[in-house]
């Protein structure tokens, strides 16, 4: 079978691998950390604090390509599933949102009807936002010129209604500020998580940390695919137009096909010219804090924490142990880590009164810096696609043109699409890529 070498093991790379690995190549990835997973990954920190995420992953049911590729490493039942999301005001007060018996689109009325966050006035101006999001997606042909912050303004959406609901979601999901993200991922959010199917929005968590999920235990079930750590590729050497060799450590490794599933930022510098306009690409950072109490300060498995630098919490263990996020977190990246600690504490009491009683025993603040590219209008025509110039290089990366913007789900398509391509470029075509649910 002819081999293959990936360049990167991060989800894309990964993703990658287990598609042609599974597909009879011969695969070799070599990952310059000492673990799999890139930005989605776990580690050991010192002491006696155990293994903690880097940031809380999570994903929705339509995420298909990632319940795919945690199938083929044989996981997915670590991944837990909740069918219901609390959003949570300061001062305590709780709004539930889960379907009800009425069909698609309509599934989410009864949960709106309740909604103690907003008024009459906004859920009225949700309601016909999505009503125009579905009628428009297809129809409108500037999504990728406007920003989601002007599309909402034109459907006269409430303050309100976007702080609460449209932001609350939006920030979390494509880890960027409205008013920066291009509308064609905001549409892309609501349609395929609230809209199209009825159980698409229900949120899975995995059970254990990321680092289990792509373990060397999984890989067993994929014995042509080997993982190579702390082995950073340094460069690609080419021949007659194609790669002919991955420099690792000074040492040339061969294939027949090479697949670069390496960050935006580490691209530019290691492959050759391709064309594609790195410049074009900047970052967005997600902050993820960690707080370990000396008591239970909440029972809910996880909240949407609404009007405050903290967005979102998850329940690690017990109530005890908490991680919290913020995404497009630019106003925390200089803040000092003692800050950005007491910050948290602070407004994590405003939504959970237990807090005020309880002990912080230990914290630990994750920044990362170069999270996610910037979903800014006007990129998506300049994010590569899987086949290059060179025939026998492919791209992954959550980057590269996949179909969705930078998330878990983003990274494996572009991992499968790069698989498919190799399959082609071998003349043993295949199909990795499973179908968006609408």
């Amino acid at each position: 079978m002819p081999s293959v070498i990936v360049i990167g093991g991060g989800l894309a790379g990964l993703a990658s691998a287990a598609a042609l690995g599974g597909a009879g190549f011969d695969v070799d990835l070599f990952e310059s950390r000492p673990f799999a997973g890139g930005r989605a990954t776990s580690y050991e920190l010192p002491g006696d604090t155990g293994t903690i995420d880097n940031c809380q992953h999570i994903l929705l049911r339509c995420c298909v390509n990632l319940l795919d590729f945690y199938r083929r490493m044989g996981v997915e039942d670590q991944i837990e599933f909740h069918r219901e999301f609390v959003f949570i005001e300061p001062g305590g007060r709780r709004s539930w949102l889960r379907t009800g018996a009425l069909p698609p689109p309509l599934h989410f009325t009864g949960s709106f009807l309740k909604l103690n966050s907003l008024g009459l006035m906004d859920r009225i101006a949700i309601a016909r936002g999505l009503l125009a999001l579905r009628r428009e997606r297809t129809r409108r042909t500037d999504l990728d010129r406007i920003t989601m912050r002007e599309w909402l303004l034109e459907k006269k959406q409430t303050p309100l209604a976007m702080r609460r609901f449209w932001d609350q979601v939006l920030v979390s999901a494509i880890n960027e500020e409205p008013e920066r993200m291009a509308a064609l991922h905001g549409f892309q959010v609501f349609w395929l998580g609230f809209l199209a199917s009825s159980n698409s929005y229900q949120m899975g968590v995995p059970r254990v940390p990321l680092g289990e999920l792509y373990g060397a235990k999984a890989w067993e079930r994929l014995p042509r695919v080997r993982l190579h750590f702390r082995s950073p590729v340094e460069a690609l050497q080419m021949h007659d137009g194609r790669v002919n060799a991955a420099l690792v450590r000074g040492e040339r490794h061969t294939a027949a096909y090479y697949v670069s599933a390496v960050p935006v930022e580490r691209a530019g510098a290691l492959l050759p010219d391709l064309g594609v306009d790195f410049a074009a690409f900047s970052h967005s950072p997600i902050t993820g804090i960690h707080l370990w109490f000396d008591r239970e300060v909440t029972t809910l498995p996880h909240a949407a924490l609404l009007d405050r630098t903290i967005q979102w919490m998850f329940n690690k263990d017990r109530g005890r142990y908490l991680q919290l996020v913020v995404s497009a977190s630019r106003s925390l990246v200089e803040t000092p880590r003692e800050d950005v600690i007491r910050l948290a504490v602070s407004e994590l009491a405003e939504f959970f009164p237990e807090v005020d009683q309880a002990e912080l025993e230990k914290a630990h603040v994750v920044k990362e810096v170069r999270a996610t590219f910037s979903a800014v209008p006007g990129l998506e025509g300049k994010r590569p696609l899987s086949k290059t110039a060179i025939p026998n290089l492919m791209l992954a990366g959550d980057w590269t043109r996949s179909g969705w913007p930078a998330t878990m789900e983003g990274a494996v398509r572009s991992g499968y699409l790069a698989a498919e391509a190799v399959m082609d470029a071998a003349g043993r075509p295949g199909r990795a890529l499973l179908p968006d649910i609408a």
